[in-house]
């Protein structure tokens, strides 16, 4: 079995999705649950969480709406400004639906070198333990410090650290990232996502064996327990071809026991996101 634990869907507004370049240009169009269902059933993959692109609460809406008609869909990252005095008031609405499992919040876009360490954010964080849904981190390098503080501070708060935490992929490992990846693992409240990779390559070109020494740090650090497979469908798809995000993964752990590859291609996520 494997659960995609990180992808997106989005009908194509080029106002809205603006972050979407030239570069990008293969994202200009609509990516819905019909077209990843055809890949899915290719690739005997079971299911899905499907992850916030914007940040809007109709966002929110939008994916729980495609998750009530998909099954395959088994859980939404959906966005709500997690800042607001009135998240528990939203929060409390939103959890009714069964495929609501957590937030995220773009603070790779962020200025604020202290965006997650404010007491409002930190507030909205306790929202989340209460309702027991999840947090998942995306950041760039340079926020990872802040990001590990805020995991200290919230000890009882599930995070789930998205594509490793976006370290340029070259063939010389940043020791600043590996130092933040240390010391990041070592609380046992955060789950990490081999996802994204691709896009960080330079010019978005890459051999397999680019990514070794940075998934064998990954699971040095994090173990098999709290590693999950994403794709993050369609954006891989500026650098890749969908099979190729789970190639890269298949290939790294191709030595891993049967029950240690089930763990990192579907049971993680499940017991994360409490599928």
């Amino acid at each position: 079995m494997i659960i995609d634990s990180h992808q997106h869907f989005w009908n194509y507004d080029p106002i809205r999705d603006i972050w979407i370049d030239n570069s990008m240009a293969v994202l200009k169009r609509n990516f819905l649950p019909k077209d990843l269902k055809k890949i899915y059933q290719i690739n005997s993959i079971e299911g899905c969480v499907a992850v916030q692109a914007d940040q809007s609460e109709e966002e929110t809406i939008f994916l729980l709406d495609q998750a009530s008609k998909n099954s395959f869909i088994k859980g939404v990252v959906g966005w709500l400004d997690i800042k607001s005095s009135k998240l528990n008031d939203l929060l409390s609405y939103y959890t009714k639906y069964s495929a609501f499992k957590g937030l995220r919040h773009i603070v790779q876009n962020e200025k604020d070198v202290n965006f997650m360490l404010k007491s409002d954010f930190q507030r909205g964080l306790s929202c989340l333990e209460e309702y027991n849904l999840t947090y998942d981190i995306l950041i760039k390098e340079h926020q990872m410090d802040q990001a590990i503080k805020m995991v200290k501070k919230n000890p009882n708060q599930i995070f789930i650290l998205d594509h490793i935490g976006k370290p340029k992929i070259s063939k010389n490992v940043d020791s600043t990232w590996i130092k933040n990846i240390n010391e990041l693992s070592l609380n046992e409240n955060v789950f990490c996502k081999i996802s994204g990779l691709v896009t960080e390559t330079k010019f978005f070109k890459w051999e397999i064996d680019d990514f070794k020494p940075f998934l064998d740090l990954i699971f040095d650090c994090f173990g098999v327990d709290r590693v999950m497979y994403g794709s993050d469908w369609p954006v891989c798809l500026i650098a890749s071809t969908f099979e190729d995000t789970i190639n890269i993964v298949k290939n790294h752990i191709s030595s891993f026991s049967d029950n240690e590859k089930n763990k990192i291609m579907s049971l993680n996520a499940i017991k994360a996101y409490n599928l």
